[in-house]
């Protein structure tokens, strides 16, 4: 027979260890909380935007890519002060890879300067571009390496022949714009996306705008040729 003592404390250690297991869960599911009360607020602080365009141009892809590789300067995009190629070399396949750092002028409303807690005017950029003239495609990469810990702009630009006209090129382009730990993150992927939007229309103009310098040289390069061969 089991004595009263022996029954009293079988029954506080079958209490103990069911108390110990609720324990163990309620601890559980409050870390589990915690760590989804930690992402939602990670969630919070860290917003993205994705903006993208297609833009079709009346030239051959090979215009089109000399007239990208000569884009800067250019006075459609006066934003872009400086452009050091810090690498540029051809890999096994005869594809070509450039390195480029630009520095850039984001022209920042003075509202947005304090809502970024800065007042830097100036930012630097990382290009990463592969020029495949078999497949011919060029594929552009650039993110900004300034700011980061408030605002990144990855962009990625892609250029193909148009599939239905080899006389025309398609312009593909995209922007993930992460805005981190800022008030008004709205308003600022919105700012963001609107000033990649114009920048892209200068771009466009601007790469117009070298193909009829480089036409325009090539013309006059002719005509002076022609010149001097009838002196001959």
């Amino acid at each position: 027979m089991v004595s009263a003592l022996a029954l009293v404390t079988q029954r506080l250690t079958s209490s103990a260890t069911f108390l110990s297991w609720k324990l163990r869960l309620f601890l559980l599911s409050t870390e589990a909380g915690v760590f989804r009360r930690a992402a939602l607020d990670a969630a919070a602080l860290c917003r993205m935007k994705i903006w993208s365009s297609e833009h079709e141009f009346g030239h051959p892809w090979d215009t089109v890519i000399k007239a990208a590789m000569r884009k800067y300067p250019n006075p459609m995009n006066p934003s872009v002060v400086g452009v050091d190629v810090l690498d540029r070399s051809l890999d096994n396949q005869g594809r070509l890879h450039s390195h480029r750092l630009l520095s850039t002028e984001w022209g920042l409303p003075n509202i947005v300067k304090a809502i970024l807690g800065t007042n830097r005017t100036v930012t630097y950029i990382k290009e990463h571009s592969v020029v495949d003239p078999v497949e011919k495609k060029m594929v552009l990469s650039s993110t900004n390496i300034t700011l980061t810990n408030l605002v990144s702009v990855d962009e990625r630009l892609v250029y193909t022949p148009h599939p239905e006209n080899p006389k025309k090129t398609l312009l593909t382009q995209e922007a993930i714009i992460t805005v981190k730990g800022v008030s008004l993150s709205s308003y600022l992927e919105t700012l963001m996306a609107n000033t990649i939007s114009s920048n892209a229309r200068k771009g466009r103009e601007a790469l117009e705008w070298v193909i009829g310098e480089l036409t325009s040289t090539r013309d006059s390069i002719k005509s002076t040729m022609a010149a001097a061969s009838m002196e001959n």
